[in-house]
């Protein structure tokens, strides 16, 4: 090997450990962020967005923890479960918020019951909400919140325990490409808009009972692994169960679709 030969090939190996080493900072210097820092921006009204990070901390919208101790005790109560005006603690958050490609190491909260205090604090959004791509690795509770504008989770992934139970979502909204590795519900959500959770993948139990989709529903290539609830669940427009898997039961007693009383049967 000639001396041009030996200073071509040394070049190259040192090019190559340039971009290993480049890669590895990247990797390691990844953003991570502390969820009390988003949340005091929240509370600014500045515009969230983040993208390709790490969330570090429980994200809890609802600011239950500022809010606790100013609140007149309640007396204990078996009612205290269910959410009423009296026990209702509502924060609108009025920022855009967006995360793409993140990942949430802790919980995520936009609904919090408290049962030493008997209040339930719920986080509603004014704004669109963007949480696409994303990894949820523990709970994500976004019961009772309303989404007045754009929602977007498509392609997000939750690990942990998910309920969007008596969510209401009154602008577009996606739930396409999504995985839910834990029991999720959807019972009693409402959706103005038609909502796609095609190619969405449901490891557990499923639930959608009392569900109301007033502009449609696509379940085009939806596999659910093990059961779906469907009962009582009302459908206006098109409903694509195209491809649509069901491992195993299938409740459709009383499911309306465009008034009409519908019965699944797994082909």
């Amino acid at each position: 090997m000639n001396i041009k030969d030996l200073t071509m090939k040394n070049t190259s190996k040192l090019t190559a450990l340039i971009v290993c080493l480049f890669m590895a900072v990247s990797i390691s210097a990844q953003k991570r962020i502390q969820a009390s820092q988003i949340i005091q921006d929240v509370k600014k009204g500045k515009k969230i967005t983040y993208k390709n990070a790490t969330i570090v901390g429980v994200l809890d919208f609802t600011f239950m923890e500022e809010k606790i101790d100013k609140l007149p005790k309640r007396k204990k109560s078996s009612w205290w479960k269910n959410v009423s005006k009296d026990n209702k603690i509502e924060e609108m958050i009025k920022s855009n918020v967006s995360f793409e490609n993140c990942t949430f190491e802790d919980d995520v909260y936009a609904y919090i019951h408290d049962e030493d205090s008997g209040y339930t604090f719920v986080a509603s959004f004014t704004e669109d909400v963007v949480f696409k791509n994303c990894t949820f690795k523990e709970r994500a509770y976004f019961k009772y919140s309303d989404f007045e504008e754009t929602a977007d989770f498509s392609n997000s992934k939750f690990q942990g325990d998910s309920t969007f139970k008596y969510a209401k979502f009154m602008s577009d909204v996606s739930f396409k490409s999504t995985t839910y590795r834990e029991a999720s519900t959807f019972k009693y959500a409402k959706f103005s808009n038609k909502v796609s959770f095609a190619n969405a993948v449901f490891n557990e139990s499923a639930t959608f009972k009392y569900t109301q989709f007033k502009d449609g529903v696509s379940f085009n290539k939806t596999r659910f692994e093990q059961d779906l609830d469907i009962k009582y669940t009302k459908v206006y427009g098109d409903f694509d169960i195209a491809g649509m898997h069901v491992e195993y039961d299938v409740n459709s007693k009383y499911t309306q679709v465009n008034g009409r009383k519908f019965s699944y049967h797994q082909n």
